[in-house]
C-alpha cells in the first residue's frame, strides 16, 4: 500500500518512523534502508515493512506486511508479503495519525544544557 504524508519539512522519515515504533533495517541482498516493526508474536516475522521517498515537505510510504523471510533462490524475490488490506490500511491510518500529532504538537522547546556537579551547586 503506497500512501503519503505531509510533514511541512518539520520531520524526517526517520523520526516519524522511530515516533511509529519502527526500526531501521538495511537489506542485506539490495544494500537499501527501510523501516520495520513487528506485527506480533515474537522473532522477525510477521513484521510491518516499509520503504519511504523523501520530497520536500512530502514522504512517501510504501507498506507491506512481511509474513515470513524472503526466499531468494533462483534469481525471484518471493515472499508472502501482503500489500493491502485490512491489517494495512489500519497500519497505515496508524501511522498518518502519529504524523498528525505531530504536526499539531507545539514547537518543543529547546533542552537547557547539561549541568555538571559544581554546576548544580553554584549555578
Amino acid at each position: 500500500m503506497q500512501f503519503k504524508v505531509t510533514t511541512q519539512n518539520k520531520f524526517d522519515g526517520a523520526a516519524i518512523m522511530k515516533r511509529a515504533g519502527y526500526h531501521a533495517h538495511r537489506d542485506p541482498y539490495t544494500g537499501k534502508w527501510s523501516f520495520a516493526r513487528r506485527a506480533g508474536g515474537e522473532g522477525h516475522y510477521p513484521r510491518y515493512h516499509a520503504y519511504l521517498i523523501e520530497q520536500p515537505g512530502i514522504i512517501s510510504v510504501d507498506l507491506h506486511l512481511d509474513q515470513k523471510k524472503a526466499s531468494y533462490g533462483g534469481g525471484t524475490h518471493a515472499h508472502a508479503g501482503e500489500y493491502d488490506g485490512r491489517v494495512v490500511e489500519e497500519e497505515a491510518a496508524r501511522i498518518q495519525k502519529i504524523v498528525a500529532g505531530m504536526m499539531s504538537a507545539p514547537e518543543e522547546l529547546e533542552e537547557e544544557p547539561k549541568k555538571g556537579f559544581f554546576g548544580k551547586l553554584f549555578g
